[in-house]
């Protein structure tokens, strides 16, 4: 067998490379071909433009010219004869001055035309005083892709600023996403290493300035390393990003170079041994127009339960501006090393058990979830003219992946049995190019922004695992892990035991077009299609006895499974303000996902995952923004969905149906200039609608849904002894109870936990301390399939920060 698999490596390196060359090759090509093409069209553009404004400049400084010359006649004329004397005063003609040149604006690479014609989204604010932390409805996601504000999308769209994940004590997405309505952390196939969340009952998608992000099983945790702000769309967004679940988008901005040069470094400690040091520095090069930012993170924590955990990464940024180029370049390389606890604390008759401390373990203690990220992000901002602004967007992402975590695990008794042991490793790439333009223009009185686009993504995955069986727990009210390293252990492939070497390739091509209308300047509407091209590719490169696919074909050696998909999704929706501040909206949206990662094609290549959602809302907000809210009720379906309950063996993997619906909301209030009080609630009914494997749970909950989220956090901003800076915060967080199966066996119970902090805050430091789970409550984060996830106990932070 080992020979057979040192054979089968060295063939999948061969077609990788291969495959690689291949990709390079035709992706130059095609940059190439549409960068001559669109540089032909560009100059004879240009050329058109420059004549047509000499031509109005000219005209319009002698229409100028004439009516001051003849004003001043006239004012010379009357002033004469309205004085006695004989003499004619002196008639003095000036010439106007000039007009200045107006400078075009420059739009940068990572964000996406139009965005300049209204406020940009937040920046961190320079002391972390109020106004650092709010977003008015006049702010422009630039998850739009047309830079509209978020007052005039008829869709729910949140927009979290770094600065008040950083008040909060925040280091991480996971830390973020508390500030938006309806996310929950977890889902189905959670394991403690990775980012997953569920908005609206459903799975969102991660990007990192609108290009993929990830897969969605066995991603990577995120920190905030040089994040500018977090951006959430709920509900689909297949109609602009094309796969991706109903549920929503959540897209990691970033910094960009600054003219200004800046820097600034900023250290957290806290308990378990955990420490944050963040750096940064920005400014001008000696080359006109290029410009650099630097952004590093080194991340350490022994972690409760022993669960360590490190990041060590650097993010260096280029910015060239240039006649009507923006052009950017960023690098992001990261070393992420984390510890799974795929079981926490077991489920017993329910809940997990209770009888027991929250630092009992029963996953394996030298499991490991550790991955190298290396990434290259090249964008063109082209302003063409004022009607025309092309972008082009390439990505490239290499991701190595290696893991040992448990699964199985079944309570009989007072025992734990059937744990096993998988090694997993993960090579993976991704390639993407993206072409938008971006055309402004008028239909009689309606103004259009219409976005067109090409994306094109080209994906390979090489995974290779084996599982091996481990020896019971005996007491689960007293666990002893008997595992102390793999030696001794045999790791297999076959029915019982979860494992295969397979080559996955899979070419996205995508075509679409997204116009936001003004038909007045009260009423708004948004219409968006996306035809989709999917080729995916399954080459199994081991022999696994007992492999099939759903429907009986064998997956093994010499045959290669291929599967071809072409959907269409779509969005379409309207807001009207019927009054300053007050804007209803509705809307609705086709989704599709691919179900093409190395945990669904487990039993091979299978149909996409559809949803379908209806939103309907209103966005209400003051003349001086003290008083914003979002809200909005909503109703999602989907169908053909990747479950697996690795609480089994062997494990059970799914596609079943889901519905959810609900209501959500996202307040910020100014009650007076140092009182701040931000809110969000969501309340939701979610069940499946169909499950093919075991129909007798159809009505049950999914996986990872709670029925009930609440998170509030207010701030208050005071003086001492005339010295202003000093601030005061405290927030609560509310989940209900969360299943973590879709048989509703185990579930998590419902928490409640506070947190409070006071900081000081000057023009270029500021300091902070706070504590986490202000009661000390046990609780849960995450419902995995064998049980909880446990959440901190009480932890104390203290951090300084200085920035210039």
């Amino acid at each position: 067998m080992s020979a057979f698999v040192s054979g089968a490596n060295k063939k999948l390196k061969a077609r990788l490379c291969a495959f690689r060359n291949e990709a390079a090759v035709s992706a130059l090509a095609i940059a190439i071909g549409l960068g001559a093409v669109l540089k032909i069209h560009a100059q004879e553009i240009k050329q058109e433009i420059k004549q047509e404004i000499k031509q109005e400049i000219k005209q319009e400084i002698k229409q100028e010219i004439n009516q001051e010359i003849k004003q001043e006649i006239k004012q010379a004329i009357k002033q004469a004869a309205a004085t006695p004397s004989a003499t004619v005063p002196e008639i003095v003609v000036t010439a106007p001055k000039p007009k200045p040149k107006v400078a075009r604006t420059q739009r940068g690479a990572g964000t996406h035309p139009a965005t300049a014609s209204a406020q940009p989204a937040p920046a961190e604010s320079a002391t972390g005083l109020t106004g650092g932390t709010g977003v008015s409805l006049q702010t422009v996601a630039t998850v739009s892709k047309t830079g509209t504000p978020l007052g005039d999308l008829p869709a729910s769209v949140t927009i979290v600023p770094r600065a008040l994940v950083a008040e909060q004590g925040g280091t991480s997405l996971n830390d973020a996403v508390r500030n938006v309505s309806g996310v929950n952390i977890g889902g189905s196939s959670s394991y403690g290493f990775f980012d997953r969340f569920t908005i609206r009952g459903m799975d969102a998608r991660i990007y990192s300035d609108g290009f993929p992000d990830g897969d969605q099983s066995n991603g990577f945790p995120h920190s905030i390393n040089g994040v500018k702000y977090i951006e959430v769309l709920k509900g689909p967004g297949s109609a602009l990003f094309g796969s991706g679940p109903p549920g929503g988008t959540v897209n990691m901005v970033h910094f960009t170079p600054s003219a200004t040069t800046g820097y600034g470094i900023g250290t957290q400690v806290g308990s378990f041994g955990s420490w944050t040091t963040s750096v940064y520095a920005t400014g001008p090069t000696s080359v006109p127009g290029l410009n650099y930012r630097v952004d590093g993170l080194l991340q350490h924590s022994d972690g409760f339960r022993d669960l360590k955990s490190a990041n060590y990464e650097v993010r260096p940024v280029l910015q060239w501006n240039k006649d009507n180029h923006v052009t950017t370049f960023a690098f992001d390389y990261r070393n992420i090393e984390r510890t799974p606890d795929s079981y926490g604390i077991v489920y017993l008759n329910g809940p997990p058990i209770g009888a027991v401390p929250n630092t009992a373990k029963y996953s394996t203690p030298f499991s490991y979830g550790n991955q190298n990220l290396v990434r290259g992000t090249l964008t063109d901002a082209w302003w063409i003219a004022d009607y025309l602004t092309i972008n082009n967007r390439l990505s490239y992402t290499y991701r190595d992946v290696h893991i040992l975590r448990n699964s199985g695990g079944t309570v009989s008794g007072i025992m734990l049995s059937g744990r096993q042991l998988r090694e997993q490793t993960d090579l993976d790439n991704d390639f993407t190019y993206q072409f938008e333009p971006v055309w402004k223009s008028r239909t009689g009185t309606v103004f259009h922004t219409l976005l067109t686009g090409a994306e094109v993504e080209w994906q390979s995955i090489n995974d290779q695992r084996a599982t091996a069986d481990l020896k019971n727990i005996t007491n689960i009210f007293a666990p002893v892990i008997p595992e102390t390293s793999t030696a001794g252990l045999a790791f297999l492939r076959d029915a019982k035991h979860s494992g295969m070497v397979d080559d996955l390739r899979a070419l996205y091509l995508g075509a679409y077009a997204s116009d936001q209308i003004d038909v007045t300047e009260q009423w708004k509407v948004r219409l968006g299609v996306r035809q989709d091209h999917w080729f995916e590719e399954l080459t199994p490169l081991a022999f696994v006895p007992g492999r099939v696919a759903a429907d009986g074909t064998p997956i093994e050696p010499g045959i290669v499974q291929t599967r071809i998909d072409q959907p269409v999704s779509w969005s379409a929706g309207t807001l009207y303000k019927i009054l300053p501040g007050v804007a209803p909206f509705v809307g609705v949206a086709r989704s599709y996902l691919t179900n093409f990662n190395s945990e669904a094609t487990s039993q091979g290549l299978v149909a996409p995952e559809s949803g379908l959602e209806y939103e309907a809302g209103v966005k209400l907000s003051t003349p001086d923004n003290r008083f914003v809210l979002t809200a909005a009720a909503f109703d999602i379906q989907r169908a053909n969905v990747f479950t697996e309950n690795t609480a089994v063996v062997p494990i059970i993997v799914a596609f079943n149906a889901q519905k959810s619906y609900g209501f959500d909301a996202d307040l910020q209030m100014q009650i007076t200039p140092q009182w701040q009080v931000l809110a969000n609630m969501i309340s939701q009914t979610a069940k499946l609608t169909a499950v093919p494997l075991t129909p007798n749970q159809v009505g049950n909950w999914p996986v990872g849904v709670p029925a009930h989220i609440v998170n509030v956090w207010s701030t208050y901003d005071f003086a001492i002894a005339g010295i202003k800076g000093f601030r005061v915060g405290a927030g609560v967080s509310y989940n209900s109870k969360t299943f973590g199966s879709t048989a509703n066996t185990g579930f998590i119970p419902s928490s409640t936990v506070m947190e409070a902090m006071f900081g000081y805050y000057a023009a270029h430091w500021d300091a902070q301390i706070g504590v986490k789970n202000l009661t000390d409550v046990t609780y849960f984060t995450t419902a995995q399939s064998a049980g909880g996830y446990v959440g901190q106990p009480r932890t104390f932070y203290a951090k300084a920060v200085w920035h210039y």
